[in-house]
This record gives structure tokens, C-alpha cells and sequence, in this order.
């Protein structure tokens, strides 16, 4: 209705008279009657006769007394909720660089690891693509630990303990490796410690993109997804320099030992940091009494599947996934070849894994200040026909061209070894920053967990396509004629998603979209009531001053 939206603080009825304007004195000895005060009507001054128009300078004063006392409360507020806002900062980049850095240091682990099925357990290079890809099955589950981690507090909380759980379950899988020789040794005890390896990493991944895009959505800092690839690709340099430096000195066991060290600085980090203090919304006790996760679990999938079903959001990912499902993968061959037939040493190898990082963490640093601006669609395609022309560094290696043209085996796979592993990485990241800024406030667990858990089944797909391929063309630990025919497959495979690039959007809507959410359906519901009661109470007004 209309009639409430008219001011009850500035009735139409001027009745008191402390507020009115005294009428005109014809005598300085005539006193002043109030007109509250019984009297005669015909005694009164037709000049002193009240009017509506007087109820204008009541109405505007005590408005903007009220909008003056509103502003400065509200001052008040924003100044304190400054300082407060000030220290959360200080401690979510703190969190969040910390916790990204040591999950980009696992490829110092991996490294490891890599170099102790090859040359200890002596699998065959399809056999190991297989227990990597194996190993990544709990990253499928990812959207399971959004869904919990949005709908399930754990002591007032729902992103922090998430990533304390996570590092936990790390500590007993490295840990176990550390301590433990045989469990290094036989195929199943290996494939269990990398599967709780790998289930930790995936809980606390999920719980540090939620709690980005949560943090990220309620200050209103979209370059925190930038920040994290920074601190992703700085552990990644750390952890292959690291890794390729010392793998020749220390046995894989040492270095599985040093990473849980690292994680149980992680773990101190999260005991110490309270999530209440980053300024993010905590849930209301009734709330955690009446619904029970069982409901909340159902609230989050069915918010989760509207979220997914929008255009915006459907079709940019269909075709990143479909971008990284249908190219065979062929890293563990190709890691075999340069540590089996080339000779390379670790140390190389390693270094080339700090170079492509060292490329990734350039190429984020060029994406946020200038390549950003460059229409997704433009941006996406340009990286994806780089990354498909990259594949074909690999044939020059194995075909030794470089050798023709004056470069050696350890310079050119120094500088050149990890490039499309980079722009791989690279180009999850406009897609990344799409997501993040259409994520709907309360689902940013569940669709985040959703979009990684996407990208890795696809990663899945493509380790198993590349080891049936490797299989089917015969490629073995000792036979690697067949290797240029794969790596020309790889290469016709990444020019396929090409011909769909429609799917990718043209622009990022993150502009649009702060637009309709300033002016939400509420909003501009409350905006036309707001308009409506205005012209009715003018049109009311003014009908007073006529009458």
C-alpha cells in the first residue's frame, strides 16, 4: 500500500505548535495565542489562519535532521568496520597466500615421487600416468565438500576448519610414506597413500576457493583470484627448484618429510586464524538448531544446479572442459623419454618446472594489469591455438631438430619442456575470474568445488585417453618410435575446440553484473514503490494548497 509510505513523524495536520511558525505581531502588546488554545474563531486574524503550506520546511527539516543523523551513524560505523576490515585483510592474504603456496609446493613431493616409481619401482610410463590420473579421483569428489562446507559449520565456521581437516588428512599421507618404507614400496599401499594425499588437498582447495570468492564478494576485491595463482605459481617455483636441487642429495623419504613439516605450519596457521574475524557472515543460532544438514545439503544441491543451469555459466564451461578432455595427455611418456633415452638429470628437469612457473606467475602478473581488458572470447582462443602449437615442442626434442640448430637437449628442455603445461594452467584463469564474479552470494563452496571438480574429471579423462593412446601405438619403456605420431594427435586434438569458441562469451559480465545487482528485482520494486508514494503524496499536496 501507498498510505504508509507517508511520513508519520510529519503528520499533514500541523497540531503541534512548538514546530509552526508564530503568526505576525500587528502590535508589540498583543499576545501570542496558540492554536491548541480554545477560543473563539471569529476573534482569530485571517492572516494567522494555518495552511498546508507550511507542512513543506516541516517535512524537509526533520528529513534532513533524520538523513544527517543517519550519515553520521553510519560514518561511524564504516570507520570502525574500517579498522576491523583493515586487520581481516592483513589476515585473509595471509591465509589464503600461505595456504595457496604450500599447495603449489606439492609438486616438490611429487617430484619425488615421480622420479621413485620411474627409477626405483620401475613402472612403465603408462603405468604411472595411470596411478597419477587414479590418484586424482578424489578431486572428482569436490563438489561434494563444497556442498558440505557451505551447508555444515563446524564451530561457528565453514571455510577454516575445512582447511585444517585437509591438512591433516596430507600429514598421515606423506607422513606415512616418510616414516613408513614399505609403504613406498608395494603398488597398493602407494596408490592408498596418494589417494589421502590427494582427498586432503582436494578438501583444502575447496575450502580456500570458497573462502576467496566469499571474502571476494563481501569487500568487493575481484583480483583476489590473480593473488592466488601469484602465491599457486610461487610455491610452484619454490617446490620444483627446491625438488630438482635436492633430489640428487636426499632420498625421496627426506623430502617427503620436509613437505609435512610444511603442512603442519599450515595446520598452526589455521589454529590460530578465527574465521569471524575476516568479516564474513556467520550464521544465526536458530538456524544451526533447526535445519539439520541433511536439509542443508538439499538446499545447496538444488541452489548449486540453478546456478549451473544459467547460459552464463553452462556454456563457457562446457568448452573449457571439453577444451581439456578431448587432448590426450602424454606427460608421463615424454617424462620417461627425457629421464630414460636424454639422460636428463633432476636437476633439469626441475629447473624446467621453475621456468614454466616462473612463465605462469609472469603471464597472471600480465593477465591482471593489461590482458583482462581483452574480450574473453579473443583472449581464450589466442591461448588456446598457442597451447596447440606448443605441443609441437615436444616433437622437436624427440626428433632432435634442436641439436640442428645449435641448442642442446638440457637448454631447450630448460626453457621449453613445461611451456604447454603452462598455458594449460593459464587458461583456467579467465575462466576462473568469470565464475568467481557470477557466483550468487551463499553458493560460493558448492559452485567453485563444482568448477574444480569439472576441470579435474577432464584432466582425468585426458591422462586416460593419453595412456590408452600410448598403449595403442605402443609405446613403452623401451620403445619410443611411436612417440612424434601421439604428440601430432595431441596437437590435431587441441585445434578441435576451435570450432565451438562461441560458447566462450565475449566479454566478462562482472561490469553487468554489479549493475543488476544494484538494482536488484527488490530494489527496483522498492525503487517504484518509493516513486509511486512520492508522486501520490505530491499530487496530494497539492490538491491541500488548492483547496
Amino acid at each position: 500500500m501507498i498510505f504508509p509510505s507517508i511520513s508519520v513523524r510529519a503528520p499533514l495536520n500541523p497540531v503541534s505548535p512548538l514546530i509552526l511558525k508564530p503568526p505576525p505581531k500587528p502590535s508589540s502588546f498583543r499576545p501570542v495565542r496558540c492554536s491548541n488554545h480554545q477560543q473563539n474563531p471569529d476573534t482569530i486574524d485571517k492572516s494567522v489562519k494555518l495552511s498546508t503550506h507550511l507542512i513543506n520546511p516541516i517535512i524537509v527539516a526533520i528529513e534532513v535532521v533524520n538523513k544527517k543523523n543517519n550519515e553520521k551513524s553510519r560514518g561511524d560505523e564504516e570507520r570502525r568496520r574500517g579498522c576491523f576490515s583493515q586487520m581481516g585483510s592483513q589476515q585473509m592474504l595471509g591465509l589464503c597466500g600461505f595456504g595457496y603456496g604450500v599447495q603449489g609446493f606439492r609438486c616438490f613431493p611429487w617430484l619425488a615421487l615421480n622420479f621413485h616409481m620411474a627409477n626405483n619401482l620401475r613402472l612403465d610410463p603408462s603405468m604411472i600416468q595411470v596411478v597419477q590420473n587414479i590418484g586424482n579421483l578424489p578431486m572428482v569428489a569436490k563438489p561434494l565438500f563444497g556442498i558440505l562446507s557451505d551447508a555444515f559449520y563446524i564451530g561457528g565456521a565453514h571455510r577454516v576448519p575445512y582447511i585444517f581437516v585437509g591438512g591433516l588428512l596430507q600429514i598421515l599421507s606423506w607422513g606415512a610414506l616418510s616414516l613408513i618404507p614399505a609403504a613406498g614400496q608395494a603398488l597398493a599401499s602407494l596408490m592408498l597413500c596418494v589417494l589421502l594425499s590427494n582427498l586432503g588437498a582436494s578438501i583444502t582447495e575447496v575450502a580456500q576457493d570458497a573462502l576467496v570468492a566469499e571474502y571476494g564478494q563481501k569487500h568487493r576485491r575481484t583480483g583476489l583470484q590473480t593473488y592466488a595463482f601469484m602465491a599457486l605459481a610461487g610455491g610452484g617455483i619454490l617446490g620444483n627448484l627446491f625438488g630438482g636441487c635436492l633430489l640428487q642429495k636426499m632420498q625421496p623419504n627426506t623430502m617427503f618429510r620436509a613437505f609435512v613439516i610444511l603442512l603442519l605450519a599450515q595446520v598452526a596457521v589455521c589454529m590460530i586464524t578465527k574465521e569471524d574475524s575476516l568479516g564474513l557472515p556467520q550464521p544465526a543460532d536458530q538456524n544451526l538448531v533447526k535445519k539439520s544438514i541433511f536439509e542443508g545439503v538439499r538446499e545447496q544441491c538444488s541452489n548449486l544446479m540453478i546456478t549451473i543451469s544459467e547460459d552464463s555459466i553452462s556454456h563457457p564451461l562446457a568448452w573449457a572442459v571439453a577444451s581439456i578432455a578431448m587432448v590426450p595427455i602424454l606427460s608421463a611418456p615424454i617424462f620417461c623419454y627425457q629421464t630414460q633415452c636424454l639422460c636428463l638429470d633432476p636437476s633439469t628437469i626441475g629447473m624446467s618446472r621453475v621456468v614454466s612457473q616462473l612463465m605462469l606467475l609472469s603471464a597472471t602478473v600480465l593477465y591482471n594489469q593489461f590482458w583482462k581488458r581483452i574480450p574473453m572470447r579473443k583472449l581464450i582462443g589466442t591461448v588456446q591455438l598457442l597451447y596447440a602449437s606448443s605441443l609441437l615442442l615436444d616433437l622437436v626434442l624427440v626428433r632432435q631438430i634442436n641439436l640442428s640448430l645449435g641448442i642442446p637437449n638440457e637448454v631447450f628442455a630448460l626453457c621449453f619442456s613445461g611451456f604447454a603445461e603452462t598455458i594449460a594452467q593459464f587458461k583456467l584463469l579467465p575462466f576462473s575470474v568469470l565464475f568467481a564474479s557470477l557466483c550468487p552470494s551463499g553458493c560460493e563452496g558448492s559452485l567453485t568445488s563444482f568448477l574444480a571438480s569439472a576441470f579435474c574429471l577432464s584432466s582425468i579423462l585426458s591422462g586416460v585417453f593419453g595412456a590408452g593412446l600410448a598403449s595403442l601405438i605402443g609405446i613403452t619403456s623401451g620403445d619410443y618410435s611411436s612417440l612424434p605420431v601421439g604428440i601430432l594427435i595431441q596437437f590435431l586434438a587441441a585445434l578441435v575446440p576451435l570450432w565451438w569458441i562461441h560458447l566462450v562469451p565475449m566479454v566478462e559480465p562482472a561490469a553487468e553484473k554489479e549493475k543488476k545487482k544494484g538494482m536488484s528485482k527488490r530494489s527496483r520494486r522498492n525503487r517504484r514503490i518509493g516513486r509511486v508514494a512520492l508522486e501520490s503524496f505530491s499530487a496530494y499536496r497539492r490538491e491541500r494548497e488548492f483547496e
